[in-house]
């Protein structure tokens, strides 16, 4: 399978998770690419509830890089889906959803213990921008119920 850029990884991320969600009766709008806070923007007509969207997709790992922001830009309807792809085509794409809220308190307390943790060598570790998330456990896995009640 040729390489994929970083762009059109994250296209078909985007797809991929509003195929899905369409699929289980959420309309979902895939915004312009300009659109700095969400990448979906859906609604459940059932009840009528709005969800902004943000997707982060990766190939073949569950860890995802992020920018220190995740730590403040949170709301009661914002969701972060992140997607794994496969190269091996006959494996589904696997979504891990969270709300912005949590994930923020995530991120900010691993980062703390990071920032508390010795480096290789012995030496404290410089804070800087990046936060890393990631879901080996399982926790957060085809979590689509979020967006059904």
């Amino acid at each position: 399978m040729p390489r994929v850029s970083n762009t059109q990884t994250g296209v078909a991320g985007e797809y991929y998770v509003a195929a899905e969600l369409t699929r289980r009766g959420i309309f979902a709008a895939i915004t312009l690419r300009n659109s700095e806070a969400y990448d979906i923007l859906a609604l459940n007509p059932l009840t009528n509830k709005q969800f902004g969207i943000q997707v982060k997709t990766t190939w073949e790992k569950r860890r995802w890089a992020l920018n220190k922001k995740v730590e403040d830009v949170y709301s009661e309807n914002h969701f972060y889906i992140f997607v794994v792809l496969f190269q091996n085509d006959s494996r589904k794409p696997e979504f891990f959803i969270i709300h912005s809220k949590e994930l923020a308190e995530i991120i900010c307390q691993e980062h703390r213990n990071w920032l508390a943790t010795p480096g290789k060598k012995g030496q404290p570790h410089n804070d800087n921008d990046m936060r890393n998330f990631d879901d080996r456990e399982g926790d957060y896995l085809d979590r689509w119920d979020n967006f059904l009640k």
